[in-house]
């Protein structure tokens, strides 16, 4: 095994494939994107690499499907899941990291007028589909997969609120 400094993606591709049981990194990368790509998105070229780190570090195992395309098959290893349960465990506050790109614009003086109207727009089309959400399957949802909705929604309403007042700011 391999020492590896593990990062938040190494936790989201452990956390997917603990799971999922069993996965090819397509099928992490699909469920990332299904499921926590709003809140922590991850290239697709990084879920493969964070694979083979896995897989090298001994925190994965791997075994190649029978027939058909041969693909990669991954289960959390005895390691892999301490480590997943440690990382879970582990209470530390580390900042968020906000990355809007419309937050960025003002920073460099754009426009607001301009900028609002399509800001509103897509957080409010954001919140709706998060609050549909919600109401339609936020009871089988666990806890926690619970209160990431409830954090993406409140974010949603916060933005949309913060997009309103810009525009009456600057007018």
């Amino acid at each position: 095994m391999a020492e590896v400094r593990l990062t938040t993606p190494s936790y989201l591709v452990l956390g997917i494939v603990d799971k999922l049981g069993e996965a090819t990194p397509y099928d992490v990368k699909v469920e990332a994107a299904r499921t926590v790509a709003p809140f922590w998105s991850m290239p697709h070229a990084q879920v493969y690499a964070q694979c083979d780190r896995l897989v090298e570090a001994g925190l994965l195992s791997e075994a190649r499907q029978a027939g058909g395309r041969n693909r990669r098959l991954m289960k959390l290893t005895d390691a892999g899941r301490a480590e997943l349960t440690a990382w879970l465990g582990d209470a530390s506050f580390v900042p968020v990291e906000a990355r809007e790109r419309g937050i960025l614009k003002l920073w460099f003086g754009a426009d607001p007028e301009r900028l609002a109207p399509v800001q509103l727009e897509e957080h409010r089309r954001t919140l709706a589909e998060y609050e549909s959400l919600a109401e339609s399957v936020g009871e089988l949802l666990t806890e926690g997969q619970r209160g990431a909705l409830e954090f993406g929604i409140r974010y949603e309403r916060m933005m949309v609120d913060f997009w309103q007042w810009t525009r009456r700011t600057e007018a």
